[in-house]
């Protein structure tokens, strides 16, 4: 599959040998030797202290410390990301010293925080400001309006007030111009803005609660303006309210604080309008010029950030995960030593002690780390060295279970079978080809797409990307099989074999076809599509193969279990579980197989469905037209015995034996010498005196039954389940037919071509949207079911657990 750079050839087929290891660190090197090993990528730790709570913990207030400085660098990602800007990729290096940057990102904090709380004092000054601005220019408009009404209104008294007949219509104004001076009433005044959304509730309960005793004037602002309070644009009026009375300001005032309306004063005299405008207008240019700089400043800081926040991101990570690493390790009696246990590729050692003895070197103990390898009976993580290539088919298995340590690895065959029974489904070189692009795409331009963050579908197709270019390959080598490019054959190979009996060819669809020339040398003749046989002919061939390709696949499942018991050497799996299990699968459904084979390649018209009914129901009965070969009743019965009798031989030997083994096992075991064991009965290891369990023979005969019930069922319903291949490969096949049949051609017989592109357009899109999408996932999720339930329940137990060493490389983005 590839080579390592350091260790052996990588094999997928078990995984690699592990070992569980102590090392004994002194203090003054622990750290350099945890970051060695972090960069080495190939040591998983075991937690030594889980009955501590992280508070107990040795190193909790350095974890405390990197917590905080993993705070301060997500305020500035957070800081930059409201900018506009992104962290700029640097290389990282390890130069920088992690006091210095602690103190540098505190004062870094401290800068941007005091920068941030003086531009939005500011920011708000401004829109303050702003908004008084508006309420000047609008108020003085109101007034203005008025003063030239009541002057208008003015000239017509003087006018009136000559004759008699003004009495009868004199108005309120005319009216208290003519009575005393000192009983004139002073009208107060608020003036100020308020929510265009919020305007009418506004006017109708500031009405009602003066009972109609105030005058309301509001004018509506073009554009919205930003709010002091939220920073938000929003939609205001400007509006005045008159008054009379302090108990009526009173509640205006509190109405205007429940509406959120910003108040600001306002004075009647011309000049001093006219001279606050002009300060609230240099004060905005000033603020404006101060906010600018400010933001500049904020800006270049923020941008220096950026050149180093990838590495001091990755620093203060890197920081942070030794100490939670060196947290796992127990303080050994001396307080001079950590100690650390934890499993390691057995072709890591010589890699692990180069950097034991380069972190002594490094912080210039006096004492070298031990190297200690312990005997244990637990069972190690799985650990599969995989590639960019693999490592997509690997998760594919892993998501059914984890492989048992050293158990066969089922990706080793799914890298070729998945994709070919997803491509026995999916049958058409023309899609394939659809498919094959796509995925190249991914391929090219991985490198930047790896570094980009995708959606979560694209994401997925992207990491399956090398899955789909093996489905588009054999999809197109399959759809070439079948003949078919887009639902249309082809003539690529040469000329078909069959051709009409006559010139005319007006028998062609009654009288049928006859064959002029040599067989079509590669895949289906072009002349079956189309024709009233074509139906019947595929389905026959394709159910035929799926059950072929079915067998073969179950059979392949049982053959590896065979080597997963020689290479554990269990034999008692051997003779009472592969061997009666290949017999009873072969006498059945091997045997169908073969009947098949025979079938083609002799031309029989024999009833396959007969021969395989009355093998059971009538073994001795004579088989007639269905004979295929010599001896055919002979071998059938023999093969029905063989099958009878591989039950039993499934299900009763392995419990019996497997009592008798544990009772030689622990025979004689419980008179032992004193020294027999290098443990204190009180501090024995756990693994030890566990083998010392009864044997429940009960439970290992009643799983053993229904291991063996399961397999006998499951070898009809799991050869039955393999059809889904002739369904799905035919459901496919027609619905690309009748794209092309009822919509394409369809269009394409019209003249316009407003026809024809709406005809092209429904095409392509119901091919990219049904067949290359729809149907490929459903011929996916097909795939995934026969090779989790059919292939790999024949021999992959899939109960253990993955390595996960302690490795900088995992340290992503959002880890903390």
């Amino acid at each position: 599959m590839g080579g390592g750079i350091f260790g052996p050839t990588m094999d997928l087929m078990r995984s690699e040998p592990m070992q569980l290891v102590q090392l004994i660190i002194p203090i003054e090197s622990a750290y350099r030797t945890i970051s060695y090993l972090g960069d080495l990528g190939l040591f998983q730790f075991n937690d030594l202290n889980a009955e501590k709570s992280p508070f107990q913990r040795t190193y909790a207030a350095q974890i405390k410390r990197s917590a905080e400085m993993a705070r301060k660098l997500r305020f500035f990602k957070e800081q930059m990301t409201k900018a506009g800007l992104s962290p700029t990729k640097s290389l990282r290096s390890s130069d920088v010293d992690l006091d210095r940057l602690e103190v540098a990102l505190g004062e870094l904090e401290s800068e941007l925080i005091e920068i941030n709380s003086n531009n939005e004092m500011l920011q708000h000054t401004y829109n303050e400001l702003s908004e008084y601005k508006l309420v000047l220019q609008k108020a003085g408009e109101l007034f203005h309006t008025a003063q030239s009404s009541v002057a208008a209104q003015q000239s017509e008294l003087e006018a009136y007030n000559t004759t008699e007949a003004a009495t009868d219509s004199a108005l309120l104004l005319e009216q208290e111009m003519t009575m005393d001076p000192s009983k004139h009433v002073k009208l107060g005044f608020i003036s100020g803005l308020v929510a265009r959304e919020k305007s009418m509730a506004f006017e109708r309960i500031l009405f009602r609660a003066t009972r109609g005793n105030v005058f309301l004037k509001q004018s509506v602002l073009e554009n919205a303006v930003v709010d002091p309070m939220s920073g938000d644009k929003v939609e205001k009026n400007v509006f005045i309210v008159f008054y009379s009375g302090e108990r009526a300001k009173n509640k205006i005032l509190k109405l205007c604080d429940g509406f959120g309306a910003n108040r600001y004063p306002f004075m009647e005299d011309l000049n001093k309008q006219f001279q606050i405008i002009s300060q609230v207008s240099g004060r905005l240019a000033e603020l404006k010029t101060t906010l600018d700089l400010g933001l500049a400043h904020r800006s270049n800081l923020l941008q220096t950030i950026g050149f180093e926040f990838e590495q001091w991101n990755f620093l203060v990570k890197k920081e942070k995960s030794i100490y939670h690493t060196l947290n796992m390790l127990n303080m050994d009696v001396t307080k001079k030593c950590l100690v650390a246990e934890g499993w390691c590729p057995v072709f890591a050692t010589d890699q692990i002690q180069n950097g034991l003895r380069r972190a002594t070197l490094d912080s210039s103990s006096q004492i070298g780390a031990i190297f200690h390898v312990l005997q244990t009976k637990d069972s190690p993580p799985t650990y599969f060295r995989t590639n960019k290539f693999t490592s997509a088919f690997q998760e594919i298995v892993d998501a059914y279970g984890v492989a048992k340590y050293q158990e066969a690895n089922p990706s080793v065959y799914t890298i070729v079978t998945f994709p070919f029974l997803f491509a026995v489904m999916f049958g058409d070189w023309g899609h394939g080809i659809c498919l094959l692009l796509a995925t190249l795409y991914f391929i090219f331009r991985e490198k930047k797409l790896s570094s980009q963050k995708l959606g979560d579908i694209t994401e997925m197709a992207f990491s399956g990307r090398y899955v789909i270019m093996m489905m588009a390959i054999f999809s197109i080598y399959t759809g070439l099989i079948y003949n078919e490019f887009f639902s249309v054959p082809l003539e690529l190979f040469g000329q078909s074999a069959y051709g009409c009996r006559d010139q005319s060819c007006r028998d062609a669809s009654t009288a049928g076809l006859v064959k002029v020339r040599a067989t079509y040398p590669f895949g289906l003749d072009p002349k079956w599509h189309g024709s009233r046989s074509e139906l019947p002919f595929l389905n026959s061939m394709k159910m035929k193969m799926s059950i072929l390709i079915g067998v073969a696949q179950m059979n392949l499942g049982i053959i590896i279990s065979y080597f997963n018991a020689k290479f554990f050497g269990d034999n008692i799996n051997i003779w009472y579980q592969f061997v009666p299990q290949i017999i009873f699968l072969n006498s059945l459904f091997g045997y169908l197989s073969l009947l098949i084979i025979v079938k083609w390649c002799t031309g029989s018209q024999a009833d396959l469905y007969h021969v395989m009914i009355y093998m059971f129901l009538s073994p001795t009965d004579d088989l007639d037209d269905n004979q295929l070969f010599f001896g055919q009743k002979f071998f059938q019965i023999l093969l029905l015995l063989s099958a009878l009798a591989a039950v039993p031989w499934m299900l009763f030997p392995k419990p019996f034996l497997l009592k008798k083994q544990h009772e030689e096992r622990f025979q004689g075991q419980s008179y032992a010498r004193l020294d027999s064991s290098d443990y204190p009965p009180e501090i024995e290891p756990h693994s030890v005196s566990h083998n010392h369990e009864e044997f429940e023979f009960s439970e290992v005969f009643v799983h053993q039954l229904i291991h063996t019930i399961e397999f006998v069922l499951g070898a009809v319903s799991n050869t039955a389940s393999y059809l889904r291949l002739w369904a799905l490969s035919l459901a496919h096949s027609e619905l690309a037919s009748v794209f092309y049949d009822k919509v394409l051609l369809l269009a394409w017989g019209y003249n316009s071509i407003v026809a024809r592109s709406i005809g092209l357009i429904v095409f392509i899109s119901a091919t990219v949207g049904v067949l290359l999408v729809m149907e490929t996932l459903s011929a996916f999720l097909h795939a995934l079911r026969l090779h989790w339930v059919e292939f790999q329940n024949k021999f992959y137990v899939g109960d253990g657990y993955k390595f996960f060493p302690f490795s900088f490389a995992s340290l992503g983005e959002d880890d903390e």
